[in-house]
């Protein structure tokens, strides 16, 4: 028999059972949901099932499996993460697809493109880097001070601004340096240098 302080009492089926049968909720008083996972699981397929979205027939997921919405498979729970406030404790989308969202969702808030627009970016360019005309591009750069997409770099070229802090005047100074046109600052006070015009 459970005590008091182990267990709850579901507010939908009334069956008593474990805490752990209960999704996290911290704005309760007890910290747990109202109704345990199972209940809450079945109310959220017949709202989905409502709105239209499919599901594989009862008792064809096996235990340790979910059904991912987002690819319409059914996946070993090691391929979920984790998500404690939801009524099965992981998350509503399988790893591989909450990557495939992530991605397209930065790149949405991040520089307001769509995967077709940087698609459209690269295939601009050939398909490699503005750069080093020789690196598949892969990264989006952009004017850190505007946000004005620039292009598509590789990762090397992109990392190589972001260390010369998008400084247009140390790039150039570098290139001179790199094509052997060594320049030597000279000392006019105490902290103050001036550069060779």
């Amino acid at each position: 028999m459970l005590s008091g302080q182990d267990a709850k009492r579901c507010a939908r089926c009334g069956e008593v059972k474990p805490r752990a049968a209960f999704a996290l909720k911290r704005s309760n008083l007890d910290g747990l949901q109202r109704r345990c996972r199972d209940c809450a699981a079945e109310s959220d397929r017949r709202r989905q099932e409502a709105m239209g979205r499919r599901f594989p027939a009862p008792g064809t997921v096996p235990e340790d499996h979910k059904y991912c919405h987002g690819c319409g498979q059914v996946k070993s729970h090691s391929e979920w993460h984790r998500q404690e406030s939801s009524p099965d404790g992981l998350a509503s989308r399988c790893r591989p697809c909450r990557a495939v969202d992530n991605r397209v969702g930065h790149l949405k808030r991040q520089y307001g493109l769509t995967e077709a627009d940087r698609d459209e970016l690269v295939a601009s360019q050939a398909g490699v880097c503005c750069i080093c005309l020789a690196a598949p591009a892969a990264h989006v750069d952009h004017d850190h001070g505007t946000g004005r997409v620039r292009g598509v770099l590789c990762f090397s070229c992109n990392a190589a601004l972001g260390q010369f802090k998008d400084r247009a005047d140390a790039i150039r100074r570098g290139a001179a340096y790199l094509e052997g046109n060594v320049w030597k600052p000279t000392l006019v006070a105490p902290g103050v240098y001036q550069l060779p015009s």
